[in-house]
């Protein structure tokens, strides 16, 4: 049953930019939803939100292949923690023995991951790039640079995300949850009366170098497929901060705002690293 008090998030062993970590007690606490139907997370990005709220039964997608390969490994313990350890341990003395620079071990990994697009490269490349960056050019190849830390998976920090992982893992197999790979669009198809949905897209006017491009239309359609669909949801977005407002939140007019305050430490410019008013719109209020 929902709300949810959480008072510790955990966080899964795919770190993104711009993760929702320290909003996610707020979102929680804001979702009215009896968990009889579906949960649906059609921007999935780290997960953080749907494995902290841990519905019975849920489908996880987003446009990002990668991300669902890798936890489609670990439902299939095609992946699982004491491999990720092997596989880090191993790794993490390539990278340590090469500069941080062009010729760093990093550039190695990410040109095989363009070529192979392993899970353990994926995870490898995200939990050592630049601020947790995650950008594809126009070919579909990963291109963030490097984090300018050989000595980064230092054995507490590889302890720290094989748990991560056994976490992810142990959630994963003991509940009804899919991942797919498919657009917001086929997501909603599926939607129910019962369901409830928590939308987390990419901010528009913030470039944020996902897999794919977030264009206005999309996030028009989004908010007409939202407000004028079957399920409850929750949709989760920038507001404003001291230099601007987000002018798409009136899309949204048929739901309730609730704003908590958020800070962002990453991004190259000064506005982006400013207290910013996170914006949730939700209609599912009691």
């Amino acid at each position: 049953m929902f709300p949810k008090h959480i008072e510790l998030t955990k966080v899964p062993p795919i770190k993104i930019q711009g993760i929702k970590t320290k909003l996610v007690p707020f979102i929680a606490a804001s979702i009215y939803w009896d968990d009889n139907g579906t949960y649906f997370e059609p921007f999935m990005g780290s997960g953080v939100v749907g494995f902290n709220l841990q519905p019975k039964k849920a489908i996880f997608s987003d446009t990002n292949p990668y991300i669902i390969q890798f936890y489609k490994d670990l439902q299939n313990i095609i992946i699982t923690p004491a491999i990720v350890r092997e596989f880090l341990e191993e790794e993490t003395l390539k990278l340590m023995a090469t500069p941080a620079d062009k010729n760093s071990y990093y550039y190695e990994v990410r040109e095989r991951f363009n070529k192979t697009h392993t899970s353990l490269d994926f995870l490898f490349l995200q939990r050592s790039n630049f601020n947790g960056m995650i950008r594809f050019n126009n070919q579909g190849k990963y291109n963030v640079p490097f984090g300018r830390k050989p000595e980064r998976f230092k054995k507490a920090l590889i302890t720290k995300i094989v748990n991560q992982v056994a976490w992810a893992q142990d959630l994963i197999v003991n509940h009804d949850w899919d991942f797919l790979c498919i657009p917001f669009e086929e997501a909603f198809s599926m939607m129910k009366p019962k369901d409830f949905t928590y939308l987390d897209p990419p901010y528009i006017d913030r470039y944020d170098g996902y897999y794919d491009a977030w264009r206005e239309d999309y996030a028009v359609l989004l908010s007409k497929l939202a407000q004028n669909g079957p399920a409850k949801y929750a949709f989760s977005m920038w507001y404003k901060n001291k230099y601007r407002e987000n002018e798409h939140i009136k899309l949204w007019s048929h739901g309730k705002l609730l704003t908590t305050e958020h800070f962002y430490h990453i991004g190259a410019k000064e506005s982006n690293r400013n207290p910013m008013i996170e914006a949730l719109v939700v209609n599912n209020f009691e």
